[in-house]
């Protein structure tokens, strides 16, 4: 009984003193591993990355995927210092690095380390494509949504731990809770969480590519022809880490007039 407690204990204790604000939300969000600890990581594993990859240099793409990346980082760095947080990007350090892959992928580490694959320039089509993709990639790093997923991992398996513990006298029970515990907290927690980032990205980003002087029409169209190429191919939204496309479409439909109206804020009244 006392183990019960202890476990339960600890759990509230930290979920009490290990949490963040997220300054484009406003929501209290977990943070269980410091930047301090995250970020040496992630650049670690980035330059890791780019010396056992393709790294493209000196086209006219590669050339573009910097240029949207200063853009946009640079205005993301305009609203936050207009919100009331400055110093937030302090210890970023941005890089956009174009990468020679045929996946229709772009990925962002924590502290501003982004990946474009040329696999994705030809549904971006063109610079306002890439700039709405970069919207969304930066706005992961934004909103520490690495940090996020890192501290959901440590308390799904908090919870595993403190089954274990509560049923360790009970193997067979013991057991059946492990399976159960792992399809839950997937299907039920971690799936949701990771899409519930995606839509926050989309809207992060659609608000600072207008800021950066894109239209943010072209999100939409972007994801029309994402849906495209995906040829129903997609899985089923409640098994999958990302929105479906017609969730997506959707929302950011609704959120044009937002992005606009903050932009609008930053002298950003024509767009590219």
């Amino acid at each position: 009984m006392f183990r019960k407690q202890l476990v339960a204990g600890l759990g509230m204790l930290t979920l009490l003193f290990a949490c963040t604000t997220n300054p484009f939300t406003g929501k209290k969000t977990l943070a269980l591993v410091p930047n301090s600890q995250i970020l040496p990581m992630a650049f670690q594993q980035y330059d890791q990355f780019l010396s056992e990859n393709k790294v493209v240099t000196g086209t006219a793409d590669a050339v573009m995927v910097k240029k949207v990346g200063q853009k946009i980082a640079t205005a993301a760095e305009r609203w936050l210092n207009a919100n009331g947080y400055a110093g937030y990007l302090k210890d970023y350090k941005w890089e956009y690095n174009l990468v020679q892959d045929k996946a229709v992928n772009a990925w962002c580490m924590p502290g501003g380390k982004i990946v474009f694959y040329t696999g994705i320039l030809p549904i971006a089509n063109g610079e306002r494509g890439v700039a709405a993709i970069m919207g969304h990639e930066v706005a992961h790093a934004l909103a520490n949504h690495g940090q996020q997923r890192m501290s959901a991992g440590q308390l799904q398996t908090i919870g595993a731990v403190a089954g274990d513990v509560a049923l360790s006298n009970d193997p067979e029970n013991r057991q059946i809770f492990n399976q159960a515990y792992g399809i839950g907290t997937n299907v039920g927690v971690m799936l949701p969480f990771s899409r519930g980032h995606e839509t926050e990205a989309d809207r992060i980003g659609l608000t600072i590519m207008a800021i950066a002087g894109y239209d943010p029409t072209e999100a939409v169209q972007l994801w029309r022809r994402m849906k495209a190429s995906a040829d129903g191919n997609a899985p089923p939204e409640f098994f999958s880490t990302h929105p479906s496309n017609d969730s997506r479409i959707s929302n950011l439909q609704k959120w044009i007039p937002e992005a606009k109206t903050e932009a609008k804020k930053y002298g950003v009244t024509t767009f590219n």
